[in-house]
């Protein structure tokens, strides 16, 4: 069980502010510039790494801050204001330190959590496969035994960070679900593979609508063998393990959609009392007003949400996964619909890459689809609503 560390309202606004100025001088002004060029800015995370952003829910004791879910979710709102892009890189990487930190051994901690949580090294999540999208349970990529080693094969899809990380948490069936089908959540390992190991290749880098600064890209498993001592946590467990680093993960990629919601709210503001149209600024018509003021709310709601999910996690809440997914469909959808509304309030200039909300726009969009679709956030709610076990918890207003 991680530990969370409880911050005073002091302490919150300092580290918010520190995250602030990152955001403001280490990524806003050159989003453009690495969004255009596919620049990924090692050097900017590492500089990330040194204020604590790489290892937000590592225990201290383990080299990270330790804090809450809560305060997590507040940093990633500040990162993305700056560039939802890299901000969500850092959410992906915190969610394989934070893996490491909970299932791993000591030796495992030992090795890899310094250089995570410093960001001289970079964590990859390696779940999704070409054939196996949403049905994540599906995954056929194998880890057989092989002696102390175990040997994997298989490719994985749509891996950020991939070719720049350090270490792969890689899932890999070494059972089955004993339907004799082979398939399953049941029979799914987890293991850390680290960069550099023979037969580990990956796909040319994905050419994507947004988030441009980080690469995605295929990840290639050509009976790489590693020691039996990489696996995390228990053989079998390793579905469940990857599950649980979800939770964690679908709020930062929600908190990441409210900072760039945020950001082009601000911008359409400032355009809008700028512009005049027909004679008169566009902000006082009462179109603009009302379409304002939706977005504001719109925002402030999706954030209340996505806190709630986060008070969910760091109270360990019997509903937090139903709270998290609600939180992540909400406030993903919200986001994109309130940098799309602010593109249409630039008129032609919101179309213009000058003016970055298009970026935004682009960059938002992918967060309605990973970490689990928003389908199947829905699937998740709906599940939990109808369950006939413990279903009276879950329909009760938390």
């Amino acid at each position: 069980m991680t530990m969370i560390s409880l911050t005073s309202a002091e302490e919150r606004d300092a580290i918010l502010a520190a995250v602030r100025d990152y955001a403001m001088t280490e990524l806003a002004p050159f989003a453009i510039e690495r969004d255009e060029a596919h620049l990924f800015p090692r050097d900017a995370l590492g500089r990330a790494g040194d204020l604590g952003l790489g290892g937000i829910s590592v225990r201290e004791e383990h080299g990270g801050t330790g804090l809450s879910r809560t305060d997590t979710v507040a940093i990633f709102e500040e990162l993305a204001t700056g560039d939802p892009t890299i901000a969500a890189y850092i959410s992906i990487h915190n969610m394989v330190a934070w893996m490491i930190d909970t299932y791993g051994d000591d030796a495992q901690r030992d090795e890899w959590l310094p250089r995570l949580t410093a960001m001289t090294e970079f964590g990859s999540y390696c779940l999704t496969e070409p054939g196996a999208g949403s049905d994540a349970a599906s995954l056929t990529t194998r880890a057989v035994r092989d002696g102390d080693d175990f040997v994997l094969t298989g490719v994985k899809q749509f891996i950020s960070g991939a070719g720049e990380a350090g270490v792969y948490v890689v899932m890999a069936r070494t059972g089955d679900d004993g339907s004799g089908t082979g398939g399953g959540a049941r029979g799914i390992s987890a293991f850390l593979v680290p960069a550099g190991a023979e037969g580990l290749g990956f796909g040319a880098v994905e050419k994507k609508m947004g988030w441009r600064a980080q690469p995605t890209r295929q990840v290639v498993f050509d009976r790489v063998r590693v020691p039996a001592t990489a696996m995390l946590g228990d053989e079998g467990r390793g579905f469940a393990i990857a599950m649980s680093a979800l939770n964690g993960g679908r709020l930062n990629i929600a908190a990441c959609s409210l900072g760039g919601a945020r950001w082009a709210l601000d911008r359409a503001v400032d355009h809008v009392q700028d512009r005049v149209a027909f004679g008169e600024p566009l902000a006082e018509k009462q179109s603009i007003l009302f379409t304002i003021a939706d977005m504001r709310t719109e925002l402030q709601a999706a954030r209340l949400m996505v806190r709630d999910g986060a008070q969910a996690v760091d109270e360990q809440a019997p509903d937090a996964t139903m709270r998290c997914a609600m939180a992540k469909r909400f406030a993903t959808d919200a986001g994109f619909d309130i940098a799309n509304r602010a593109l249409q309030l630039h008129g032609g200039y919101g179309y213009l890459q000058d003016y970055g909300i298009e970026k935004v726009v682009r960059d938002l969009r992918v967060h309605q689809i990973l970490e689990g679709t928003n389908e199947i956030m829905r699937l998740i709610v709906g599940r939990e609503m109808l369950r006939p076990a413990g279903s009276e918890t879950m329909r009760r207003a938390s």
